[in-house]
């Protein structure tokens, strides 16, 4: 059953080893998962996915083999033992689900009515009011109708009738490449992280607590350390306004995962590309700006920098003396961004465009060389290889 289960998780092309399903064989050895489908889900995914992006291709994976071991061919090759069924029912049954399993003879009328018509079936069966199947109106099967009954290989509740469910599960999807949310991003960006312990002395340390203690013969030496932050420091740049106006929510989710994992940020706005000054409070942009020279001389170079736009305006906004379509620049923004990659190695452009739309951009093809090609997608495998490129 298992290897079964391991080929059709390679097949969806998770990250899955030997090694791991050794794992997972020890666990249902120890009676870890017993007798639910759904402590399976949760001990073989704990098992044998490590990164919670690969959590829908697991999901997908799982109710894929689930449906094809849930059409029962051959019901003579199983054999389920009594106190299996029993452990199942006696576990998961509500005291409404008993009562109406009375109306079968009480629950073990129907465990002993379940395995008599197991061992008679010989193929698989649909329609009807008595054999295991789909359809009909007998108490055992899938996508039929019995007031009392057991669900056995459906993928979803049809008429709300069923004693117990043994094969609901609710997954969910955390594909690398779907709009993404805060938490996501959050996760995403964790990657960036550098970890140093600073401020008050407000955290337990465990070690040094029972060491102190050892030596003290067992008098409690309680020992306290700073609690642990994220010493990485980042300049975040947001491109706001036109184009982006789409992208506003996307972004105000960045944002706000942005502040709660990095102590150490500081946020700047910019309108379509970067250029002698960025703001900190767009309804005063024009009134309050800060020097782009004040921000190179001011923040170190170990510094990481973030752009977020969409790259998406005339090349000459890029290239030319006076190219914004705000004010009169004195230097082409193209050599602003040069004076920043030439100061902070660690830097990159995060781009919620879609990226199968870039090429259809010259301006974004523009943005992408001066970046030296560390452009990413904001979805959460983009930001994942953005952070990558941050880290190294």
């Amino acid at each position: 059953m298992l290897i079964r289960f391991f080929q059709t998780l390679k097949e969806e092309r998770l990250p899955v080893s030997f090694t791991e399903l050794f794992n997972l064989i020890e666990c249902l050895n120890q009676n870890i998962a017993f007798g639910s489908v759904d402590q399976f889900y949760y001990l073989s995914r704990m098992c044998l996915v490590k990164d919670e992006k690969n959590f829908d291709k697991f999901d997908l994976a799982f109710a894929r083999y689930f449906e094809q071991v849930g059409v029962i061919d051959d019901l003579s090759l199983y054999e389920i033992p009594d106190e299996w069924l029993r452990k199942q029912f006696e576990a998961m049954l509500s005291e409404e689900e008993k009562a109406r399993i009375e109306a079968l003879g009480g629950l073990e009328k129907l465990l002993e009515e379940f395995k008599k018509r197991m061992q008679e079936q010989e193929k698989r069966h649909q329609g009807g009011n008595k054999w295991i199947g789909t359809g009909g109106t007998s108490p055992f099967g899938a996508y039929g109708y019995n007031p009392e009954g057991i669900r056995i290989g459906q993928q979803e509740s049809g008429n709300q009738k069923a004693v117990k469910v043994w094969d609901r599960r609710n997954y969910r999807d955390l594909d690398d490449s779907v709009e993404i949310g805060t938490r996501n991003i959050k996760m995403a960006l964790r990657r960036l992280r550098k970890f140093a312990r600073t401020g008050a002395e407000e955290e337990l340390d465990i070690d040094d607590t029972i060491s102190s203690t050892a030596r003290k013969a067992g008098l409690l030496d309680i020992k306290m350390v700073p609690e642990r932050h994220n010493a990485v420091k980042v300049l975040l740049f947001f491109d706001v306004g036109g184009s982006m106006d789409p992208h506003v929510k996307l972004c105000e989710e960045l944002f706000s995962a942005a502040r709660s994992e990095f102590k150490h940020l500081k946020f700047y706005y910019f309108h379509n590309f970067i250029y002698e000054s960025v703001w900190t409070k767009s309804h005063r942009r024009h009134a309050e700006t800060t020097s782009t020279f004040e921000i190179i001389n001011k923040y170190t170079k170990d510094y990481k920098v973030i752009f977020v736009g969409d790259a998406t305006m005339a090349p000459y906004e890029i290239t030319h003396v006076g190219g914004s379509i705000e004010h009169y620049n004195e230097e082409a923004g193209a050599q602003w961004m040069r004076r920043l990659t030439d100061i902070y190695q660690h830097l990159v452009w995060v781009n919620p465009t879609p990226k199968d739309f870039w090429e259809l951009s010259y301006s974004i093809e523009l943005v992408k060389e001066l970046m030296e090609d560390r452009m990413f997608p904001l979805s959460v495998k983009g930001l994942e290889e953005a952070m990558a490129v941050l880290t190294k």
